[in-house]
């Protein structure tokens, strides 16, 4: 992620098709040169990008390249409740850094249901751009709201990849991809529903 933010290096690194064979994968990323995003979920990968303010273009598509990409390979999954009180994605966080105490890290997580209210955005930098900060690669970036609506969300939690594929402020990077698959981006904020929601962990 610094890479690309910071040093402009746009161009895919990693194509999909080399994770689409099987099933288990799971990632996100942003498409090459910032012109989507990108979610492989067990091993099917998603494209969108942006068609219009309000809408947006889905495929399903491992034919596709990513400057940065993180990814895991899950087979097994737990299944919770996401308690009633975690109603934000600062308290997922938070939840998710009290529960993974002692356990291996960096790890992959999904959720699962009806969330109150989500706000999330898919890369569209205009072609030829070049980026030496964030807020140039995050030029022509469109926003989305959903809310109550049945969605799945695939994140990556880790204290150790701020700036490499976390923000700065955070330890989650999460993508939301509806589960009509007709909406998928990078999740900025979300609201959940109490009681709506389960959360998978990866069993080790």
């Amino acid at each position: 992620m610094r890479n690309v933010m910071r040093k402009g290096e746009l161009g895919g690194v990693i194509h999909l098709d080399s994770l689409t064979k099987e099933a288990g994968w799971y990632g996100v990323g942003p498409v090459e040169y910032l012109q989507g995003e990108l979610m492989l979920f067990n091993g099917v990968g998603y494209v969108s990008r942006v068609a219009s303010d309000s809408t947006m273009v889905m495929e399903k598509t491992g034919d596709v390249k990513a400057p940065f990409f993180v990814y895991a390979r899950v087979l097994e999954w737990e299944e919770r409740n996401l308690p009633d009180s975690i109603v934000t994605d600062k308290q997922l966080e938070h939840y998710l850094h009290h529960i993974s105490a002692g356990a291996k890290r960096p790890f992959a997580f999904k959720l699962r249901g009806e969330v109150a209210d989500a706000l999330f955005h898919v890369q569209n930098l205009p072609p030829g751009s070049t980026v030496s900060s964030p807020e140039e690669a995050h030029r022509g970036q469109v926003k989305y709201r959903l809310q109550h609506e049945d969605v799945h969300l695939l994140g990556f939690f880790s204290t150790e990849h701020q700036g490499v594929f976390t923000h700065h402020d955070s330890y989650v990077h999460m993508h939301l991809l509806t589960a009509d698959e007709q909406m998928m981006g990078h999740l900025d904020g979300v609201s959940f529903k109490a009681g709506g929601m389960k959360l998978y962990l990866p069993v080790h």
